[in-house]
């Protein structure tokens, strides 16, 4: 790395002035990583600094008197190397100067000041702006209502109510978990239209308590909370309160605890509202029990997503950034991918990381890059969600962020390049390697091919499948096979009793003898009675055949030859079974074929392209190191609402969305495609496993194929 350049073309600017920090300026004492640091903070508009040891020295031997240049001699003759240089220098101040940290005893100039205030004003709409899914307005200063509410609460403010706090959590959990059935099947109530009312208000409640639970906490610990407001957190109205107060405690668990704040006393609410919940959901108010769930929802829901997300600059960022003893994350983080942009690629000399300790800066590569992912992630998914209920809002908000988020970045790297200092001894060359790496990466997404996969789910099953059922009403009580039995035709399957056939096998017998007896009588008396008697014995035998008949289907065979799947007949020994009652199935493993699902928006390519265009290998769950290479024989163009096989469903191990309301597991609740393929010769797997499918399409342009799927997917999410 090549040495910091210690002095400034700009230096004769500053180097007369005599600055010094304001006197209301507060200032504390923090520790990050074993060096103390000073957080300077403005309580009037507060405002925060935080300054290195080196660089807090600097600043407080600027005391009015002495001059910027004075001041950096000494510097420079005390640290040496250590010293900030006059680039470094000029940068502080300007910074500090810009928050209102820092004066200077001349009078200042008035447009100066309205130039600083304009500058301000600017950058805070500019962050509005930005913002726009999170949007701020402000309304009150909640200071005296939470220390009217501190006092109340402070007996449990401490360790023994976190412990209190983590016993509440886990017994919630715990009542909870034997209804997880129960707890899904809600989730589909509670995101209906007619509950969106409820569950708004009761979204603004529980964040109405998490904002007072940051608010409480900071001022236990001493700290000033000057805000109360509502953001539009995605367009969804939410309470904050501003506790950047807690930024300059010095002990990092107090700013950890602030942080933590809100998400302990919504997870608490969630955990009461689980309670009543579960006592509401054999009896009471329907209206309660609604209501309660979701509190329990949106409580958890959204802590998870939202405050407890480190990638957001939420709750989990702050707690995050004080652990790892890291401040300023977020902006360190793009300010190392930045330097280490310049230094690998534009090879720029005068370019220093943010920090030179080496797993500082692994962290923060690796946050930075996690955060840019998710940032692309979050923008998807949120404005495609959007879309799907409110498609003007939901465009005009994809539009929005895309300007905020990737073009407006775009064109300050644009601006970079044309004004930089840092790269003025070689900005034509940066310039070519910019255009160079945007024409390879241009080349390579967008004319290129590339394979271009589709991914499907399936089940194996059997064209020839056959019910095996009771062929009488009877007891169960023996089964001879198991699902994955091989047997031939013929082969006893479930064996059975039934009291009620043998009662009439013996009460015929018995009419039979009686009969055969008054025969032989009336032989001798009329014959005419004889024949009668006869005739009746006949009858009476022919009865006993039938219920012999009978009798053989208490044992039941095999009509074929096949495998055993479905119901475990072992599960039904001992129970009592009606004429016609479903026992299990035969499939005949001979010939066996994967019935596929595609959702309607991601199979439409089925119909495009010819089916020896391109390729379909199959994988089973159950022996995933092998792929079966198979061809497609069936597609049925109509949408079926209805699965092969239940194991496709979610309730079955699977990943199509079934309807909650439907039993059997098989009824979706969108229609889907369905594909038949064949796999000549080859033993897929047993029948009713699950097949991960894969269709290999013709090779495609890379933004060709992003197009293809971001078309169907805001087709299916917008009905377009």
């Amino acid at each position: 790395m090549s040495e910091r350049p210690t002095f400034s073309p700009f230096w004769h600017r500053v180097r007369a002035m005599t600055p010094r920090l304001r006197p209301h300026v507060q200032i504390t004492r923090q520790h990050y990583r074993g060096q103390r640091w000073h957080v300077l903070q403005d309580p009037s508009t507060n405002q925060f600094f935080r300054l290195g040891p080196v660089a807090y020295e600097y600043v407080q031997m600027l005391d009015g008197r002495r001059t910027v240049e004075e001041v950096w001699k000494i510097s420079l003759s005390r640290h040496g190397d250590d010293a900030p240089t006059q680039g470094e220098v000029i940068q502080l101040i300007s910074q500090l100067y810009n928050s209102n940290l820092l004066t200077v005893d001349a009078t200042p100039d008035v447009e100066q000041l309205l130039g600083r205030g304009r500058e301000r004003l600017r950058k805070s709409v500019q962050q509005q702006a930005i913002g726009l899914m999170y949007f701020k307005i402000k309304v009150f200063n909640p200071d005296r209502i939470l220390a009217w509410i501190e006092p109340i609460l402070r007996p449990i403010l401490n360790r023994w109510g976190l412990i209190a706090w983590a016993g509440l959590l886990v017994f919630a959990i715990v009542s909870i978990a034997p209804y997880w059935e129960e707890l899904r099947l809600g989730i589909e109530s509670t995101l209906a239209p007619s509950n969106w009312g409820w569950i708004a208000v009761v979204f603004v409640v529980t964040k109405l308590i998490h904002e007072i639970g940051h608010g409480v906490i900071c001022k236990r610990f001493g700290g000033q909370v000057p805000e109360f407001g509502f953001m539009l957190l995605v367009m969804m109205p939410a309470p904050f309160v501003d506790a950047s107060a807690s930024w300059a405690f010095a002990s990092k668990w107090r700013r950890i605890a602030v942080g933590a704040g809100g998400m302990i006393f919504e997870l608490a609410i969630a955990s009461v509202a689980a309670l009543v919940w579960i006592s509401t959901l054999s009896g009471g108010s329907p209206l309660v029990h609604q209501i309660a769930y979701n509190a329990m929802f949106t409580a958890s829901l959204s802590t998870i997503l939202f405050n407890a997300n480190p990638l957001m600059r939420f709750d989990g960022y702050y707690m995050l950034s004080d652990l790892l003893e890291i401040p300023n994350l977020m902006q360190r983080s793009t300010t190392m991918l930045k330097h280490l942009w310049e230094r690998l690629v534009f090879r720029v000399r005068d370019t220093f990381p943010p920090s030179s300790a080496r797993d500082e800066q692994v962290i923060l590569v690796v946050y930075g890059i996690a955060a840019l992912v998710y940032r692309i992630f979050l923008f998807f998914s949120i404005t495609l969600y959007v879309m799907g209920k409110m498609f003007g809002l939901g465009l005009v908000l994809a539009v929005w962020t895309a300007s905020v988020w990737f073009i407006l970045p775009m064109a300050g790297f644009v601006h970079y390049l044309a004004s930089s200092p840092k790269i003025a001894d070689r900005r034509g060359q940066v310039v070519f390697t910019t255009l160079a790496i945007a024409a390879a990466v241009s080349l390579l997404i967008g004319a290129v091919p590339f394979p271009d996969r589709r991914y499907g789910e399936g089940v194996i099953e059997s064209p020839g499948r056959t019910g095996i059922f009771a062929g009488v009403d009877g007891f169960i009580t023996d089964s001879h096979v198991r699902p994955g039995d091989v047997v031939r035709e013929g082969d006893p399957l479930i064996t059975m009793t039934s009291r009620e056939l043998q009662a009439q096998r013996e009460t015929v017998e018995a009419m039979i003898r009686e009969t055969e007896s008054l025969e032989r009588e009336y032989l001798t008396q009329s014959h005419a009675m004889a024949q009668i008697a006869r005739e009746k014995v006949a009858t009476l035998r022919e009865q006993r055949r039938f219920i012999d008949d009978r009798g053989l289907r208490l044992v039941v065979r095999a009509p074929r030859d096949g495998v055993i799947v479905g119901r475990d007949p072992t599960a039904a020994v001992g129970m009592f079974v009606r004429e016609g009652t479903f026992l299990c199935e035969l499939v005949d493993t001979s010939a066996l074929r994967v019935a596929g699902e595609l959702a309607q928006t991601e199979g439409s390519w089925l119909f495009e392209l010819p089916r020896e265009s391109f390729k379909v290998e199959m994988r089973t769950h159950s022996r995933i190191d092998r792929i079966v290479e198979g061809s497609v024989e069936r597609i049925i163009e109509a949408g079926q609402r209805e699965l092969p096989h239940p194991a496709l469903g979610v309730g079955g191990g699977g990943v199509i969305e079934t309807d909650p309301q439907d039993r059997s597991g098989r009824q979706i609740k969108r229609p889907r495609f369905r594909v038949d393929i064949h796999a000549p010769g080859v033993p897929i797997g047993a029948p009713g496993e699950r097949v991960r499918i894969r269709y290999t399409l013709p090779d495609k342009p890379l933004v060709a194929q992003w197009v293809d799927r971001l078309q169907k997917i805001v087709q299916g999410r917008v009905n377009i």
